[in-house]
């Protein structure tokens, strides 16, 4: 190592040596078969940065500048550092920064503007100290068996240093470190950009100039520009961008141009150098008040800022405003952190290399690679520059396959310690407002640790960090939602089964009991875990589904809690708000229920309200015995109807019912029939109805023989108050839990759930035309417009009349292009199902609300609704056998039972669902499926030439004690082709 100039304060290192000024380059004997790797100059001391990670420095002392108290005259080692292995280091004025390999800094020296980074009130530190706090044994633990998850997930340290301070740097890795004279700044290994210090002339870019500031601050102007390298001079600062245009920005003291903006300006705010743009700048470096770019690609290097002395290198000494050429040629180094032949007085470093690709030999390498240093193929990897907003650039599978080799690899009780730092010290310490995006790169890639699915550690460690996670500022989650958004469905599961098992498990506690004074806790932690997973559930339904909705879905409830129950507290909760009562409903968390879950909603909710509408009608007439003025009324709807005009006397007798009529138990009588309703008419009457009103010859609807679907006609002629009776008619089938009839797509149902119908809704209601509209999107060719010709308009049929409609005003005006196609798709979609049949379906919507509007049906998504309305074809008739049940002397090896179940799987598919027609009163099956239809099956008397007769109310067959497989199939198939009508004779 070779050092000259000044040396009265022994910063040159030579010893106690008589000369003040050294002129000519003079070798320094202490080094001697020691690797120098780095040197930091500051105005009168000199610190050095050997290959093993130690420093040393000389020079002045006075304001602790050195570390130690030891000579000054020559480089003694900062012992204070000897536990860390340093791989950088900068000096300022009279103060130094050192970087360790886990990317924490230590300072010391100087203090009064803030520039040591501590936040404290000390003038001079004379010991390094890390900025921030040091690690308990626990941490230091932590961080050095986590270390190596520096990953490619990506090289984020996953440890993140574990006492957090929302302005300091412990949660972020840093990279570079760089000193001004009294300001300091720091790079992320995400490339964001820190700075704290004297900020008289605006050089920390903060947006303001004056006041010192002592905590290291994000230059949030730069957030989302990845940097590279950082450099300071006396009182202004560089960043250099990786992007390939190597972009550079300044600020700060612009008095003699040094910031390369053609004037003298001070600069409070980071600003690009226009004269740079073009030119890929690869380095820089900063002067007390002059600076040099370096650009490899071109030979060129460019000065700007004071000449006086000579330090641009122009043959001149004068200033310079703007970039100007240093006459070369110049040579880019290759040796990480060299200097080029021709700059004795400039460190320069290429920012850009170490660039590798992750394999396997490399994790390997990783893994058993000792507590230290971290190898520099992991430690440059460039991935890491692609965090932003949008983009977190962590690999979780690969997090996930270095977490669990850690965990698996190492004893048990490593993993214990590790768990019971992350319980101790990294959760209970995540801050509610991390210092950079960065950090939280945590918040995606603890939850893959092996850890967090051990159930003894939910309480400790998964409840904690969900905790943590939601009390994030709203920036800050919106970030992570952006993040959780881009996963592959896998990964998104993974992280929504593990608080769906959270909650199955809170719920198993609870079932087997929690003493009443952990009852609170208990609360809060189901809270803290469901609210989580509507986060979850939120970002999925944004991103357009990463999963599908039923994912959500826990199937456990049922089992563990009473679900009427909390529907019923629910309700009291939204109609007398008590506070905070410590009572967690599921209902608030409707996304966890599964179909059968919300059908016991429904049904509670639908007796609740019937038993409501009852009581109300009972007063009525209580006080009708005393107030002639009051009208007595039934207290369930009563609809009389005969079969030859069912469509006509059901609207006489809703035209006449109130909507409270409507919330009342529906019974059926079919005039000259002498059953009694106790559910089996009812099904019945609904199967007529809807036949009868969907049948074309009212022309309410259109038929689509393609898919076999029907939708609203917007050419009908019938009264627009029959579509308010099928809405109706609709929301009594399902209040009373009948399922109907009801041929329509499932856009029917998002319409009456306020969501929109899409392109698949319209591949399913007219499949070619779906199919055609989809080939448009794909279409990559260019000539588009002259392939397809097609204009904002719609051509329909109607009555034999060819009629075209414009999607838009002036639609035949506008070609379908690239530009414009999906404009063109939304607008057809949006003419089928919503322009063109808007004042029929308002008036079904209207009906349809009347009896079944409310909370409990926003419960549901579209295709469970639809199968709530009409049931569901998914028949499984050996779950039906399973499920049946017997009575009298009956049983399920009985010889009857034996020839019954032979001959009706030998049935047909169209005899089967006959037989659930004749049995049940309708060929689907509720949403719950088959085992919720519960045949039963007696014996009956008389002999062989009897029928098989079903008691449709109760699901009941009575079967004849037939001894021969020809006699059954007769009789059952004569049976169920006669299968209308109630009549008892």
């Amino acid at each position: 190592m070779l050092c000259w100039g000044n040396a009265s304060y022994g910063q040159l290192g030579l010893g106690g040596i008589d000369e003040e000024i050294v002129l000519e380059p003079r070798k320094c004997e202490y080094f001697h078969g020691k690797q120098v790797c780095d040197v930091g100059c500051g105005r009168r001391h000199t610190a050095f940065l050997l290959e093993d990670g130690t420093v040393y420095t000389c020079g002045c002392n006075d304001l602790g500048q050195l570390g130690h108290e030891k000579s000054r005259k020559k480089p003694e080692q900062v012992v204070a550092l000897d536990a860390q292995i340093i791989v950088a280091m900068s000096c300022g004025e009279s103060h130094t920064l050192a970087l360790n390999d886990k990317g924490q800094i230590f300072s010391w020296g100087l203090g009064s503007d803030g520039q040591l980074g501590l936040n404290n009130f000390e003038e001079c530190v004379r010991v390094p100290r890390f900025i921030c706090q040091s690690y308990s044994d626990d941490e230091t633990r932590l961080q050095t068996t986590l270390t190596f998850i520096r990953k490619q997930t990506n090289n984020d340290r996953l440890s993140v240093s574990v006492n957090r301070n929302i302005k300091s740097l412990s949660d972020v890795q840093i990279t570079q470190v760089a000193c001004g004279y009294w300001h300091s700044h720091a790079l992320s290994r995400g490339g964001q950009v820190f700075s704290w210090g004297q900020n008289r002339y605006g050089q920390l870019g903060l947006g303001k100039k004056g006041q010192s500031i002592s905590t290291p601050q994000i230059i949030k102007s730069l957030q989302g520009i990845p940097f590279a390298q950082i450099s300071a001079g006396g009182a202004h600062s560089f960043a250099l961008t990786l992007s390939g245009e190597g972009g550079v920005f300044t600020f700060g003291a612009g008095g003699y141009g040094q910031l390369g903006h053609n004037s003298t300006n001070h600069e409070i705010n980071p600003r690009k150098v226009f004269e740079l743009m073009g030119s890929v700048v690869t380095q820089i470096a900063c002067g007390r008040q002059h600076t040099l770019a370096f650009t490899p690609s071109s030979g060129k290097m460019d000065s700007f800022g004071l000449g006086g002395n000579g330090q641009l290198g122009t043959r001149s000494s004068c200033n310079r405003k703007s970039p100007a050429p240093v006459k070369g040629p110049w040579v880019a180094s290759n040796t990480p952190g060299g200097t080029d032949e021709n700059l004795d007085d400039v460190r320069i470093k290429d920012p850009h290399r170490g660039i590798c690709t992750l394999t396997e030999d490399i994790i390997q390498k990783w893994l058993n690679h000792s507590p230290g240093r971290v190898p520099q193929e992991i430690s440059n990897h460039p991935d890491h520059y692609s965090t932003s907003s949008k983009c977190s650039g962590v690999d979780m599978n690969m997090a996930r396959i270095l977490f669990h080799r850690v965990i698996q690899q190492d004893h048990p009780e490593i993993a214990q310690q590790i768990a019971a730092s992350l319980e101790k010290n990294l959760i209970p310490r995540l801050s509610s407002s991390p210092p950079d995006i960065e950090a939280l790169r945590l918040y995606l890639t603890l939850p893959e640790c092996p850890l967090f699915k051990d159930r003894n550690n939910y309480v400790t460690i998964v409840i904690p960090f969900a905790k943590s996670l939601l009390s994030l500022k709203e920036a800050a989650l919106r970030v992570l939602g952006n993040w959780w958004s881009t996963f592959e469905p896998p990964v998104f599961q993974l992280l929504v089964e593990l608080y769906k098992d959270v909650v199955v498990y809170l719920l198993q506690m609870h079932k087997v009991g929690i003493p009443s004074v952990e009852q609170r806790i208990f609360t809060c932690f189901l809270d803290t875990s469901l609210r989580f997973l509507e986060i979850l559930h939120t970002v999925n339904e944004r991103a357009g589904h990463i999963i599908q909705y039923d994912k959500f879905y826990i199937h456990e409830l049922d089992d563990l809690i009473d679900i009427r129950n909390d529907y019923v507290t629910w309700i009291q909760r939204q109609m007398y708000p008590m506070g905070h009562d410590g009572v967690v409903t599921l209902c608030r968390y409707p996304f966890v229920f599964d179909a059968q879950a919300k059908t016991t909603l429904l049904q509670t909710d639908a007796v609740i309200q019937m038993q409501m509408a009852v009581d109300q009608a009972q007063m009525q007439n209580f006080s009708s015995m005393f107030l002639p003025a009051v009208e007595s009324v039934n207290p369930c709807l009563i609809l009389i109807v005969r079969r030859e005009n069912i469509v006509g006397d059901t609207m006489e007798v809703l035209r006449k019912s109130k909507n409270v009529d409507y919330k009342k138990p529906l019974k059926v009588i079919f005039v000259g029939e002498e059953a009694v309703d106790a559910g089996g008419v009812r099904k019945e009457f609904f199967l007529l109805i809807m036949k009868e009103l969907l049948d074309p010859k009212y022309g309410m609807f259109r038929y689509y023989e393609e898919s076999m679907l029907i939708w609203f006609s917007n050419k009908t002629f019938e009264d627009i108050d029959l579509f308010n009776l099928i809405g109706v008619i609709c929301g009594l089938a399902i209040y009373n839990l009948t399922i109907v009839e009801l041929n329509f797509p499932v856009a029917l149902y998002k319409k009456l759930l306020k969501k929109k119908p899409t392109l698949d809704d319209l591949k399913e209601l007219m499949p070619d035309v779906g199919r055609s509209l989809q080939q448009l999107l794909d279409y990559t060719e260019d000539d588009l417009e002259e392939t397809f010709c097609l204009n904002f308009t719609i051509t329909e049929e109607n009555y034999g009349a060819t009629e075209v409609l414009e999607l838009v005003p002036n639609g035949e005006d506008i070609n379908v292009n690239k530009s414009n196609r999906q404009d063109f798709v939304n607008a057809y979609v949006d003419y089928v199902f919503n322009t063109s049949v808007a004042p029929l379906f308002e008036c079904f919507y209207a009906g349809f609300h009347k009896v079944c509007g409310g909370k409990v049906l926003e419960l549901f998504q579209p295709n469970e609704l639809q199968a709530m309305v009409i049931g569901n074809t998914n028949y499984d008739w050996t779950e039906l056998e399973k499920s049946t049940e017997y009575k009298g002397e009956y049983w399920a090896d009985h010889p009857t039972i034996r020839l019954f179940w032979e001959v009706f799987h030998s049935l047909p598919l169209e005899k089967k669902k006959q037989f659930l027609l004749f049995l049940t009163g309708s060929d689907r099956i509720p949403i719950l499926g088959m085992k919720c239809l519960k045949l039963v099956i007696q014996p009956t008397g008389g002999g062989e030439h009897y029928l098989p007769v079903a008691h449709t109310c109760f699901n009941l067959l009575d079967l004849p004690k037939y001894t021969t497989l020809e006699t059954l199939r007769e009789k059952l198939l004569q049976a169920i082709d006669h299968n209308q009508g109630f009549n008892l004779a």
